[in-house]
């Protein structure tokens, strides 16, 4: 165990932030996707789609209500009855039917995954896993984190470091839900403090990880890594599930996106989807500096981060860009960053008043 790892649980910043995280490594919280399991929803396969999404947020609302109760200690676990249909499933069948046309992420490709078609991620109807191991390289209070290496994913970063697994230079290992169950159940025995979701990319197996977890029956918190490029619908569905949203900040305009990303109306998708992030979970935000990108990138995420999400929000300011992939293609990412592009990007974020900062 890394040293930090231990001391960042008495960290002040640490508990103000990640308080409900922090109380279900200590066995006081219930992660929520245990509680979406037992929370009941009376739906049918037969009903519209419209239907089952208006169905979805007023058992979203009834979910926070309800999670609220069991925090506070008024209700237990135990007092919800083991319904035949729950919120889990309500999710997993609005998954399905998002599978059909798939629009998990904000370029609403529309193919068929259930029929095999596969849209510009290249995934298809099971998760490819690249590795899964108890990674501690991650943010401190998260390691040793419990992560699982997805294939495919829903931008092309020209200086990607997992290139090899976003890219699909390697095909993974085939997947059931009900396998990796037993493998996240594995990771927690292990002593994991989380279950990792990541890639590549894990917003195209959206509803492999909400069938994956209506399978597994330990208290285990679970992390969102993402690019936040998902659709709206997918933040829907992580809404009562994702304890902590791990979110990269990536660009401070689109035409940055576009350049480096190919990802159209990232600024939109990201901003709202860490929005919603606050509202439904806690959350680590992942700024990467990128070396010539201080004022038209850092600068705006920095503040707009500082204004809409509040100074405590807890902020990664990245420093380990490095060339990779084919960066090579873009002239000023073709170096590391300098001293001064790191001393300038803290020196943003104190500008900003952000409070939680870590390096």
């Amino acid at each position: 165990m890394r040293p930090d790892a231990v001391e960042v649980l008495r960290d002040g910043k640490v508990k103000r932030s990640l308080p409900r995280y922090l109380g279900i490594l200590a066995g006081r919280r219930t992660a929520k996707f245990l509680i979406a399991k037992r929370l009941p929803v009376d739906f049918s396969e037969d009903d519209s789609t419209a239907d089952l999404w208006r169905m979805h947020r007023e058992a979203t609302r009834r979910y926070y209500r309800v999670e609220k109760e069991i925090d506070e200690g008024k209700l237990s676990l135990k007092d919800l009855d083991e319904d035949e249909r729950s919120y889990l499933d309500l999710k997993i069948e609005l998954g399905r039917r998002i599978m059909s046309h798939c629009h998990f992420c904000e370029r609403r490709c529309g193919v068929n995954r259930l029929e095999g078609e596969k849209g510009y991620c290249r995934c298809g109807i099971e998760m490819a896993v690249s590795t899964i191991f108890a990674h501690m390289g991650e943010e401190p209070e998260l390691v040793p984190s419990g992560t699982v290496f997805s294939c495919g994913c829903t931008i092309r970063c020209i200086h990607c470091q997992n290139w090899t697994i976003s890219q699909w230079y390697e095909e993974g290992e085939s997947y059931t839900p009900e396998r990796l169950a037993r493998v996240v159940e594995g990771l927690h025995r292990r002593g994991c403090r989380n279950v990792n979701m990541v890639g590549g990319e894990p917003t195209p197996y959206t509803w492999f990880w909400l069938r994956t977890m209506r399978e597994v029956g330990v208290n285990i918190p679970t992390v969102w890594n993402s690019n936040s490029y998902y659709s709206l619908e997918t933040a829907e569905l992580l809404a009562g599930f994702i304890d902590v949203y791990l979110l990269d900040f990536k660009y401070g305009n689109n035409e940055c996106a576009v350049r480096i990303s190919e990802a159209p109306g990232y600024w939109e998708a990201c901003t709202r989807n860490h929005l919603a992030a606050v509202r439904y979970g806690e959350v680590i935000i992942r700024v990467l500096v990128l070396p010539g990108h201080l004022e038209c990138c850092t600068r705006p995420i920095l503040h707009w981060i500082a204004e809409n999400l509040g100074r405590w929000v807890r902020v990664n300011v990245m420093f380990q860009y490095r060339p990779e992939y084919q960066a090579h293609k873009i002239e000023e990412l073709r170096r590391r960053l300098t001293r001064e592009e790191r001393r300038r990007a803290l020196e943003i974020a104190e500008e900003a008043g952000l409070q939680n900062v870590i390096t």
